[in-house]
């Protein structure tokens, strides 16, 4: 068994997330995670959840007719898609500090991996999630 040793967080850990794949079978990606305490984890769970909060506020505001009488602008799937994609790459971004896929780790990689695995991003953060908060790195 390894000793605990408390004041010596790792910067970052490795995990093997397991990503369900279009065709029903499964693929892996080696993430390099950013450690965070659980209070770390919080923060950022806060700071996040406060960008959305302004994001909705901004959207419905963009939705309200400019002018007495004009008519909203109408509700959009694609238009939904595509924040919610970018939201999932910028959070995946504070995240992340490297993978083995054979394209850099960055925004419009990460926005790819959405939009083309919708479940890839899912499978990353609750990868994260379970790994910071509740302490279990098991692949």
């Amino acid at each position: 068994m390894a000793k605990i040793v408390l004041g010596k967080r790792p910067e970052t850990f490795k995990k093997t997330v397991t990503i369900p794949m279009l065709d029903g079978t499964k693929g892996t990606i080696e993430c390099t995670f950013r450690y965070r305490t659980r209070k770390e984890f919080g923060a950022l769970v806060d700071g996040i959840r406060a960008d959305a909060e302004k994001l909705g506020a901004q959207a419905t505001s963009e939705a309200a007719p400019v002018e007495e009488g004009a008519p909203a602008k109408a509700w959009s799937m694609r238009d939904h898609f595509e924040k919610l994609v970018g939201t999932n790459a910028d959070y995946m971004l504070q995240i992340l500090d490297g993978w083995n896929l054979d394209v850099p780790l960055n925004a419009e990689s990460l926005q790819q991996l959405s939009d083309e695995l919708p479940a890839a991003s899912e499978a990353i953060v609750e990868a994260y999630r379970v790994a910071t908060i509740e302490g279990r790195l098991g692949n």
